[in-house]
């Protein structure tokens, strides 16, 4: 490549105005030049040179220290090493060849303890496979050994494919604030944004090394270099790829100057999704997804997951979203996976045939065993002791080799909402109210009746004011403008706060957190709740701090539920439950005969226990009577 088109190269501003006519008081000395690696030619370049030096005179630009111009030559390693880097990856060959991870039985223990016993499983090309079962059965782990950051002991990770690119996209959405949306998904492609700086640093180098000619040179020879790395990766792709991805998740033109931290919760999730899907990989885990997002971004999330290719490990205690997106659910239970083919409303009828297939096969190797040991008694005391030797080797082999598992069926915990008689029919009236903070209204002329038996469920946006609708209704917030009055007779609220698990004291044990709370329970009523919810007697005297986020969930609705009430108000009581503690909360809410009113982004939850459904939006309430299912007939309708 020669000086001319090296310095009209695509990844540079164009430096050489052709109709420019080179001054006469430039001298160049091109036999003082002793690097031969590329050839000039003296007339020609005489004029190219000095074309430089004119638009260095002309223009302000920049100026670069002579030190680090030497830096830019100094690291004689970045080609070799991007050679290799551009080498490994085209090894791998293309995202779109046939991938996936198959687990073959994996085996992890902590502290002597075993976690995972037998685990084998795989995720193909085209498969959104969802990991279940209840908190600390070792899900997560699952992900970190595909990932590489734990080792199984035992057991093989098999990859179809060499230096598979993993991704993830975990609850905790990884984001820089102070960034712009663009400069976050350009943040994306690190080894391209590291030469384009190069590139960059090259062009204020050659301006500032006109005069040298040896020097011009060298900085030439770095330019050919990046070129080629720029035509590696693709360096010319990158903004195309950032302006496609952008409309594809919801971003408008103007929004890619706007600051990251000016966006909500799900809009952060959908830059952290598109960061992921701009890296072109060739599986993606998502750990809890759909926590702290609103409906609209979840089933938004569920649409876009759905048209993308890659193949998906989700590990989520959302039914609704696992029934969305699943094509496979993998259970882990004591150690042991066991996969089911489609989504999860399948898997629970799948799981109850093989329950009661595998129980009935139990049973009848059982009756077969007892047969066999009775006829080996009496064949042992007659003169056939031949063929009791035979029937033995038959037992031996039922008991080893033949062996039916009896399936395991965890214990279906049942809990209560102890009740405080009746109230009124009248249960919650607000009137004309009017609430907001600072210029940010949420409530206009809001008008809202709620009677007794009714159990409702509060959706819209986040921000809309859910939450704090409840606690204009508690009293925790005191209306602007209007009123919030409570039924007259017998209504006693309690109200369950979203951060509620958060707010436990931490230096108290599992037993006083709730002893604090239970008036007139005896100790031994107390203890027999938290055993219902899971808290083994050795875990009584446990300090709230050393708890998990589940069991300090569960907690949390243990202190909870030792007060009796005829309204509960529940903000996102589902929030880091798993999927048997929600389907006990349910089938208790749905026993609980007084009143309801929660606040809960959980469809299937909501599904499971609403008569009534209120969206919050345009700084009013709108009413649907009826289920879930209706309700959201009649707002896809508006």
């Amino acid at each position: 490549m020669d000086l001319y088109t090296k310095l009209q190269s695509p990844f540079l501003p164009r430096l050489l105005p052709i109709s420019v006519s080179p001054p006469q008081s430039i001298h160049l000395h091109l036999s003082h030049t002793k690097r031969p690696s590329f050839s000039l030619n003296r007339s020609r370049n005489h004029r190219i040179v000095a074309r430089v030096a004119v638009e260095t005179d002309t223009a302000e630009t920049e100026t670069i220290s002579a030190e680090e111009i030497e830096s830019l030559l100094s690291n004689g390693s970045f080609d070799e090493s991007s050679r290799r880097q551009n080498k490994k990856r085209s090894s791998t060959g293309a995202s779109s060849v046939s991938s996936g991870v198959r687990l073959e039985n994996i085996s992890k223990s902590y502290g002597g303890v075993p976690l995972l016993k037998d685990v084998t499983w795989e995720v193909k090309k085209g498969e959104r496979v969802g990991l279940v079962g209840v908190n600390g059965a070792g899900k997560t782990t699952q992900l970190r050994i595909i990932q590489g950051l734990e080792e199984p002991d035992s057991g093989n990770v098999v990859k179809m494919k060499d230096n598979m690119k993993i991704a993830s996209l975990s609850q905790e959405f990884e984001v820089c604030g102070t960034n712009t949306v663009r400069e976050e998904f350009l943040s994306t492609f690190k080894e391209e944004m590291e030469i384009k700086e190069r590139l960059d640093k090259i062009q204020k180098a050659l301006e500032s090394s006109v005069q040298d000619l040896e020097l011009m040179g060298r900085l030439l020879d770095e330019l050919d270099l990046l070129q080629r790395r720029a035509q590696d990766v693709n360096l010319d792709e990158v903004e195309v790829k950032v302006k496609k991805m952008m409309p594809e998740l919801g971003f408008s033109p103007e929004d890619e100057d706007r600051l990251v931290s000016s966006f909500s919760g799900g809009w952060q999730m959908r830059i952290s999704l598109g960061k992921i899907l701009l890296q072109d990989p060739d599986l993606l885990l998502l750990d809890e997804p759909t926590n702290h997002i609103d409906l609209d971004t979840i089933e938004w999330l569920e649409q876009y997951l759905a048209q993308q290719d890659v193949p998906m490990v989700i590990i989520s205690h959302d039914r609704a979203f696992l029934d969305q997106l699943c094509t496979k659910i993998v259970e882990t239970d004591l150690g042991v996976s066991r996969t089911f083919k489609g989504n999860y409303s399948e898997y629970v009828l799948q799981k109850a045939i093989w329950v009661e297939t595998q129980n009935a096969a139990w049973e009848k190797q059982q009756k077969e065993i007892e047969q066999t040991k009775d006829l080996i008694n009496r064949l042992s005391a007659g003169v056939n002791s031949g063929r009791a030797s035979s029937e033995e080797k038959k037992l031996e082999k039922l008991q080893d080799e033949g062996k039916v598992q009896k399936p395991f069926l965890r214990k279906q915990t049942k809990i209560r909402f102890p009740e405080r008689g009746q109230s009124g029919q009248t249960v919650v009236m607000l009137k004309n109210l009017e609430f907001g903070y600072g210029e940010n209204k949420l409530f206009e002329k809001t008008n809202l009746l709620v009677q007794r038996g009714e159990k409702i469920a509060i959706i819209g946006p986040n921000g809309c004011g859910k939450s704090t609708l409840l606690k204009l209704i508690v009293g925790l917030e005191k209306p602007q403008g209007g009123e919030v009055v409570l039924g007259d007779y017998n209504v006693y609220p309690n109200y369950f706060e979203q951060n509620q698990a958060e707010a436990l004291d931490l230096e108290k044990t599992v037993l006083e957190t709730v002893e604090a709370a239970a008036e007139n329970w005896r100790l031994d009523d107390i203890k027999g709740l938290l055993g219902r919810c899971n808290f083994k007697a050795d875990m009584l005297d446990r300090k709230v701090a050393v708890l998990s986020g589940g069991e300090k969930a569960r907690l949390a609705f243990c202190k909870f539920m030792v007060k009796p009430s005829t309204l509960l108000i529940l903000d996102e009581p589902t929030n880091h439950l798993d999927i048997p503690s929600k389907e006990m909360l349910e089938e208790a809410i749905c026993e609980y005969k007084g009143t309801v009113i929660t606040v809960s982004h959980d469809r299937y939850f909501i599904k499971q226990i609403v008569n009534r459904v209120i969206e919050v939006n345009n700084k009013t309430v709108q009413d649907y009577a009826g289920d879930y299912n209706v309700s959201f007939v009649l707002l896809d309708q508006i």
